[in-house]
């Protein structure tokens, strides 16, 4: 593994100049690159029952194709409610002899003849012989006998024929696919007991700091509740990871490195909040340099400037800002695109849409801002946003009161009203 170090990949806390958000990015997709799941596939899968699944797998990444052992539909079948017969040439009108019936799970065995046709329901098995089905509702019956116009119909109408969906042999799933409701429900109609899957990585989080207190705890003066463990095991829920919280480490060098230590021995990515700003404890860059190889970056971005980021022998780090919001807004920058990263997916990035924005927002050219907003689609079909509250990153109505983040670059001043910007819609993210 290449050295965190290199002067060429890394800016620190001491440098004059913060680094840009796209640099960090980069620097972290290279960091990650060693601990792909596709480089190290034997150690990365398990094989996971389709008959009582873990809850996490309907998150999970597949680690090969998933090839089709059955046609799907397995039969040639009706698209609808009717009646089977084989297309004759051109006629503007048919009449045909019902000789039997055909429905789902109780297929017509029968011989149908020239002139006949078979009642049939949606799902059925279309007997062969037979190429086209007319809905029952364009039919007049009479007894036995239907009668019907031929001008809106062609051979092969109102059929699924065997292997559409899927054929024997095909690739139903591709590797890297992330598995959802939809995919699950594919697996189990091709009969498949198992899936090799990417393992989901264990995640380690805790909180730094004498003047945080857990739920429960009464205040003293100058403590406030961990708000940021609730808010990190959420982010990783959404994910399907495995969460290790290790709780709330005080401001003490022996119980940091102890947390730490285990915190290495037990995960493969531990998640910190505080205690990475320049000049704050500096015994946790001291003791992190000692047990690993660790960076410690200001970042020109608002929220979340102060950030480490690095490894603890095989296990990666992310030392997160403590104010609430730069906690998500860093997480959902950086430590989401790098756990989906090692969890096998092929697409790392959230979702990005232009939005109209209804106000003049303040912005500094030479930083990367994350401000919360509300997005809308208006009757004309354009979508719009404005803000949600305050931006203060400690502030966390703002975020629960929106939908959205807007993004605004490095290069980006001030934007005007009805000036496009670029958004991040928090469904699902959050």
């Amino acid at each position: 593994m290449k050295s965190l170090s290199q002067p060429s990949l890394v800016r620190t806390l001491d440098d004059p100049q913060p680094m840009r958000v796209d640099q960090a990015q980069a620097f972290i997709d290279r960091l990650t690159d060693d601990h792909s799941p596709w480089a190290h596939m034997e150690q990365a899968c398990v094989q996971v029952q389709l008959k009582d699944p873990p809850q996490w797998l309907a998150r999970a990444h597949l680690a090969h194709d998933v090839i089709s052992p059955i046609h799907v539909p397995s039969h040639t079948n009706s698209a609808m409610d009717g009646y089977a017969f084989l297309m004759p040439n051109s006629k503007e009108s048919l009449k045909l002899k019902v000789v039997g019936s055909s429905s789902a799970g109780h297929p017509y065995l029968g011989h149908v003849g020239l002139g006949e046709c078979i009642k049939i329901m949606t799902g059925a098995v279309v007997p062969e012989g037979l190429n086209t089905v007319v809905a029952q509702e364009m039919v007049r019956t009479e007894g036995d006998w239907i009668e019907f116009p031929l001008t809106h119909l062609q051979a092969g109408d109102n059929r699924r024929h065997q292997g559409e969906d899927l054929p024997k042999g095909g690739v139903a799933l591709k590797k890297g696919q992330r598995l959802n409701a939809a995919c699950l429900g594919l697996l189990a109609s091709l009969g498949l007991q198992s899936v090799k899957v990417i393992k989901p990585p264990k995640v380690a989080i805790f909180s730094t700091g004498d003047e945080i207190k857990a739920v429960g705890t009464p205040l003293q003066e100058g403590q406030i509740y961990d708000s940021n463990r609730p808010t990190l095991a959420a982010l990783l829920n959404t994910l399907g990871v495995e969460v290790m919280d290790l709780g709330i480490c005080p401001d003490d060098p022996h119980e940091l490195e102890k947390t730490f230590t285990l915190a290495r021995q037990n995960a493969q990515v531990i998640i910190t909040s505080a205690g990475v700003s320049a000049g704050e404890r500096d015994f946790t860059k001291e003791l992190l340099s000692k047990m690993g190889d660790v960076v410690f970056w200001h970042i020109a971005m608002r929220p979340g400037r102060p950030m480490a980021v690095g490894r603890l022998g095989d296990t990666l780090l992310f030392g997160l800002p403590g104010n609430p919001v730069a906690v998500m807004v860093t997480f959902l920058a950086f430590v989401r695109p790098a756990l989906l990263k090692l969890m096998g997916a092929k697409q790392t990035g959230v979702v990005r849409q232009q939005a109209v924005s209804l106000e003049r927002i303040r912005k500094k050219p030479g930083r990367t801002e994350y401000q919360r907003g509300v997005s809308e689609v208006q009757d004309n079909g354009a979508l719009t946003v404005r803000l949600s509250g305050s931006q203060g990153s400690g502030i966390l109505s703002s975020m629960v009161n929106g939908n959205c983040l807007v993004v605004l670059p490095h290069e980006q001043g001030d934007v005007e009203i009805g000036q496009a910007v670029e958004i991040w819609p928090l469904e699902g993210l959050i």
